[in-house]
Formats: structure tokens, sequence, C-alpha cells
């Protein structure tokens, strides 16, 4: 299916998995994984693959949650009515995928080609750590996700839109936005991960054709896996990271590969 071996589709699956939700960046991995190591190209369909991985650790990392969503959406359609906090928790996961769904579908080649410079990347993960050191230390924790309105979540979901750009990282534009509002760090994560679903979902159900006309050999499966197996590593992390930590560690880091970015580009000439 592609020219990508066995290790190759294993560290890039470990890469997607991290960094799809530790607010690094996980385009900005794949992108310049291949890029920095003189790679080829995996392809879409093994991007697809991988998104299938994290979608599944998703799943079942918060399975409790999701059937309580589900029963809410259920609620919801059925009666016309929005009361409860699950109820509402669906309302806004909807109101923050708007921006993503719509700008995702206009800006999908350049993301895909221009938006994929190595020194744009570079220049995205400086700034968006400087961004979320700034909103972790600057902003205080004073909203639980309870406290949560439709604005709020709006605003975090037009964060998401620049992360089409590689270096920006899905994560990490949507938690700084949380964070940015006043949302706790536990919150400001939660809500991440749980909006980052119906986009992941629909990527890999839009394109899942593309994957099973190029087939399903020993790369693709271990990518799958691999991704699914750290994704569920990444969240786990995190969140009980953060209960005592800010995410300063994640803008250190964030900062240290943009500048190694670009002194290979310069080596490079």
């Amino acid at each position: 299916m592609n020219d990508v071996s066995v290790w190759q589709a294993a560290v890039l699956g470990t890469l997607q998995g991290l960094a799809e939700f530790l607010p690094i960046s996980s385009s900005a991995h794949l992108s310049l994984a291949p890029w920095a190591f003189h790679w080829n190209e995996p392809g879409l369909a093994f991007d697809v693959a991988l998104h299938l991985g994290t979608l599944v650790a998703l799943l079942s990392f918060f399975w409790a949650e999701w059937i309580a969503l589900a029963r809410a959406a259920l609620n919801v359609a059925t009666t016309g009515r929005v009361e409860t906090i699950a109820e509402h928790r669906v309302l806004f996961i909807v109101v923050a995928t708007i921006p993503a769904a719509i700008f995702g579908l206009l800006l999908e080649k350049q993301a895909e080609t221009i938006f994929r410079a190595p020194v744009l990347t570079a220049t995205a993960l400086i700034a968006l750590g400087a961004l979320l050191w700034w909103a972790d230390r600057a902003a205080p924790a004073e909203r639980a996700l309870a406290d949560m309105n439709w604005r709020q979540a709006l605003l975090i979901g037009c964060a998401q839109v620049f992360a089409l750009i590689p270096g920006v990282s899905r994560s990490g534009s949507t938690i700084t936005a949380a964070r940015a509002l006043k949302f706790d760090r536990q919150s400001a994560a939660v809500f991440s991960f749980l909006m980052s679903m119906p986009v992941i979902a629909a990527a890999a159900v839009l394109k899942v054709p593309k994957l099973l006309s190029s087939g399903l050999d020993a790369p693709v499966l271990v990518g799958i896996a691999t991704a699914a197996l750290s994704s569920w590593i990444a969240i786990a992390v995190l969140l009980r990271f953060i209960q005592r930590n800010g995410f300063a560690v994640f803008a250190i880091y964030r900062f240290a590969l943009g500048l190694a970015v670009y002194a290979l580009v310069a080596y490079r000439g």
C-alpha cells in the first residue's frame, strides 16, 4: 500500500498517538518525521489508519462518557429540550465542531500541501507554545466544564480551526483557548478530547474507502495498533499530570522542536 516499513509504521503510529492528545501537534510530527529522516511519504490512506487508532483509544478511554452523551443526544432529539448537563455538553460539542468542519472542507487542499512547509510548522510550534504558556500562567482556573456556555464552546471550536496548520495542534489550540477563557486545566483537557471525536471520526469515515482500496497490510495494522495504544497512554498520562503540573513542559518542548526544525532547514540550505 505504501513504501512504509513495519518499523516506520510503529514510529509514526506512536508519534500520532502521543502527539494527538498531548498539546504538541500530531500533524507536525507526522509531516516532519519523513522529512527529517528521508522516509517516503506514507500517504493519505496510512494517515487515515493512524487516525482510526486514535479514535479507538478515544472511544475506549471515555466509553462511559460517550454512553451518557449518546443518551443525552437521543433525549434532545426526541424531546427538543436541552436541560441536563450531559444534554448541554452534547450541544457544546456540536457547536465547537462546526467551525472545524467548515474550514476543514474549504482548506483541505492547502492543509495537505502548502501548510506543511517545515518553516511554517516550526513557526506554528513556537507561536502556539508561547500562547499556551501565557494562557496557562495568566488565566485563573475559575470555571469547570459544567459552567460552560455555548459562546465559550464556539470560541474554543474556532481555535480548533488553526490546527489545520501542522504545528498548531488540535489539543494545543483548544486547551489554550479553554485556559484563556479561565477553565481549569482538567476541564480544558477533557473538553478538548471530547470535541476532537467528531472531527477525527468524520475524517476517518470519509476516507476509509481510500484505506480499504489500498489494502490492510502489516504496516497499516501496526500503525493502527501503536496509534491506539500510545493515544490511550497519552490521555491517561496528561489527565494525571496536569492535576499537579501546568502545561509549561509542553510549551518548552514545542520551542525546542521548532528551533530544531529551523536549524535543520538552515543546515540543508
